[in-house]
């Protein structure tokens, strides 16, 4: 269970992230609630996820796969460019995410 309280924290962060640009630095009211529901949601759930998973490991996976999904959101929704270095750098962020939960005994520990 605590692995889809994880992809359910993932989820509900990059919902959240996805609204701050047209949240236009809070001053528009239902991006704003959008915002803090989804950042609400997703330490609610990412609490959960942090009594059974290591504090260190699920952070990672929750901030890497959060940083790809929004540079991809980015990419899709607001046209944003991503160069080679930004594609390999979320890259190695996914590979790291691979890795870690593959072999390391932290992540099952």
């Amino acid at each position: 269970m605590h692995w889809l309280y994880l992809a359910i924290a993932i989820m509900a962060e990059v919902f959240a992230t996805s609204f701050l640009k047209t949240a236009a630095g809070f001053s528009r009211l239902w991006p704003t609630l959008l915002v803090l529901a989804g950042y609400g949601v997703a330490f609610w759930f990412l609490s959960l996820t942090l009594e059974r998973i290591p504090v260190g490991v699920g952070y990672a996976i929750w901030s890497g796969a959060g940083v790809t999904l929004i540079a991809v959101i980015g990419w899709l929704v607001y046209g944003e460019k991503l160069d080679a270095a930004a594609i390999l750098g979320m890259s190695l962020i996914v590979a790291g995410v691979v890795v870690l939960n593959l072999f390391s005994k932290t992540a099952t520990h």
